[in-house]
């Protein structure tokens, strides 16, 4: 009985001479079918074209065999695949906690922050958290949401409307720009500021590092309740 106790298991393709297989379906260095042909001279041919012999379909019978550079194709393959994910655009959902009786500067700020995200191609999860008495009041939070989401309704849609979750009220917006345009249009704009900094080298080089730094502020610092702790004492 045959039984597997572990370890990785290749996937790499067999090449040469590990390949065991009495004779190949080979195809040319250029994709022409030579057809089926014996092990020994598929090998043969490949060290005529100075070339690898490389197993590109195992599981066909009999299996097929191409000749080419095979340090060649790992490194073009690997270029493609770094290349798929630079390009590729991963969902986020970032978090913004607000109180129900923030103070309008707070606002401000926390709706800057809701503005960049949605530019940016990132959902928003907002939650209102009540304290207290505030409980006893959710439309002050429903409110509070309502106005918000008109507020960015230029850059996004209320995706979840609001709804109570224990002590909590929450909702979700969604960007109305892809997550891909934004990042295509975030590196047009950062091309445009190099362009700009060679044309102008007078510039400050702080000012610019300022600017990239203010974009690039982490969710975790701005997930903070800023709201003054006014009614602590009336809870206790």
């Amino acid at each position: 009985m045959w039984c597997y106790r572990g370890g990785s298991i290749s996937a790499e393709p067999r090449i040469n001479d590990r390949i065991r297989v009495p004779e190949v379906r080979l195809v040319g260095p250029s994709g022409e079918q030579v057809g089926i042909v014996p092990l020994a001279k598929a090998l043969e041919l490949a060290q005529e074209y100075d070339l690898d012999l490389v197993e590109v379909a195992a599981n066909a019978r009999p299996p097929v065999c191409k000749l080419m550079d095979y340090g060649k194709f790992k490194y073009e393959s690997a270029m493609k695949a770094r290349e798929a994910r630079k390009n590729q655009a991963h969902t986020v959902i970032k978090e913004m906690k607000l109180r129900p009786k923030i103070d309008p500067h707070d606002y401000d700020t926390k709706k800057g922050h809701v503005v960049r995200f949605l530019k940016q191609g990132d959902k928003v999860k907002i939650t209102i958290m009540f304290r207290g008495r505030e409980q006893s009041r959710p439309e002050l939070g429903y409110r509070l949401l309502q106005r918000l989401a008109e507020d960015v309704q230029d850059l996004g849609f209320v995706e979840s409307n609001p709804k109570q979750d224990g002590r909590n009220m929450i909702m979700v917006l969604g960007p109305h720009k892809k997550k891909t345009e934004a990042m295509a249009e975030a590196r047009q704009a950062q091309e445009a500021r190099k362009a700009d900094a060679k044309a102008n080298p007078g510039k400050s080089q702080n000012a610019a590092d300022g600017i990239e730094d203010v974009e690039d502020v982490d969710v975790e610092a701005v997930d903070v309740d800023v709201e003054a702790p006014a009614e602590a004492p009336a809870e206790a």
